[in-house]
């Protein structure tokens, strides 16, 4: 990580490594006490507004108050974790073990992880930054970044409670598939160029003069803290925009309008669903209750599924957070590779069921 090198001293004289190691422990129990902390402390803060708790506003602020520190945390914590991982790996090293011919295998690993994690999608992005940090293949971390928020135990355990095993496992079974088949495609593509020109410098640097070998605990954790410095600094208002735009969106979208335009099983009623999901922002046990009342309403099970793939792999805010780390022609790209997987998805599930 070039970037890196004008400020990480060549060997640090000060306190020995074990000081360091204590130190990271004791921020890490820090940092999981007060994220255990968020909800209540989202919900004081919205107490004290004049505002009543469960209309609109008092939704969108609750979801504002717990969103932000909720990724902001994340991102810092997966940001220095993975700048210590990257002082053992340079981005040559990590590049050759996840492309070429193991590309695709990389795109199903990456896509599993993503099963395994239940995040929603503005809180894969901080992991998805990560990746791409540590020069993991473009089209792998892609994969992540669709999979996390789409299919994960939280999406499938609802759905198996709602509409049976069967639908469950084919969602799980179409879900991987478009999270693995787009990365894929978008790494095929070769479209690192079109990343932010910040992350095409660290994308490209090596971990600094000293080589990797060499480096001692406190090296790689100075590295740690120089990603969060460089990273956070540079996404953190592009996230709090987004959990903005994802409050509102979230407190005032009304699901009775929704099942009224999408309650009919028409041709049009897929597509018209991505497109109607996609400004949307929730997580995959956000937008169940919103996947109820379509089915309720008679909507083909085809659609709603296309409509919940669309909220939680396509949203708006996420949208804005990436739009700090990717072009708008790489978002486009992104956009389309898996708005046309999931409309498979969709016309697929109405075919079969």
């Amino acid at each position: 990580m070039s970037a890196h090198t004008d400020t990480l001293p060549a060997r640090p004289h000060g306190s020995p490594g074990w000081i360091w190691t204590l130190g990271v422990a004791a921020f890490a129990v820090a940092w999981w006490l007060v994220y255990r902390q968020l909800v209540p402390v989202s919900e004081w803060l919205t107490g004290l507004l004049p505002v009543e708790r469960h209309s609109h506003t008092g939704e969108a602020f609750a979801f504002f108050f717990y969103d932000v520190p909720k990724v902001l945390m994340l991102l810092t914590l997966i940001v220095f974790a993975m700048g210590v991982v990257r002082s053992f790996f340079s981005p040559e090293k990590t590049r050759a073990l996840l492309s070429g011919r193991r590309e695709g295998a990389g795109n199903v690993m990456a896509a599993g992880l993503g099963v395994l994690t239940p995040f929603c999608s503005c809180s894969a992005v901080p992991l998805f930054i990560g990746f791409v940090s540590a020069g993991v293949p473009l089209g792998v971390t892609f994969s992540f970044l669709i999979a996390a928020p789409m299919v994960n135990e939280v999406a499938l355990g609802l759905l198996f409670g709602l509409v049976g095993w069967k639908v469950a496992v084919t969602y799980l079974g179409f879900g991987l598939g478009v999270a693995i088949v787009a990365g894929w495609v978008i790494g095929r593509l070769r479209l690192e160029g079109w990343l932010q020109e910040w992350v095409r410098n660290i994308h490209a640097g090596g971990v600094g003069e000293i080589p990797s070998a060499e480096l001692t605990l406190v090296d790689r954790y100075r590295q740690g803290i120089e990603a969060v410095r460089e990273i956070v600094a540079k996404v953190w208002i592009w996230i709090i925009v987004g959990i903005a735009a994802g409050a509102l969106i979230h407190g005032y979208v009304p699901a009775d309008l929704m099942a009224r335009i999408m309650g009919a099983d028409a041709w049009w009623s897929v597509p018209a669903a991505v497109l109607m999901g996609i400004p949307m922002y929730t997580n995959a046990a956000g937008v169940i209750p919103i996947v109820e009342a379509l089915l309720g309403k008679g909507a083909a099970l085809g659609t709603v599924l296309a409509f919940m793939m669309s909220v939680i792999a396509l949203s708006l805010p996420e949208m804005i957070i990436l739009r700090k780390v990717l072009t708008l022609k790489l978002i486009a790209v992104f956009i389309g590779v898996v708005g046309c997987g999931i409309l498979a998805v969709g016309y697929i599930f109405n075919l079969i069921f």
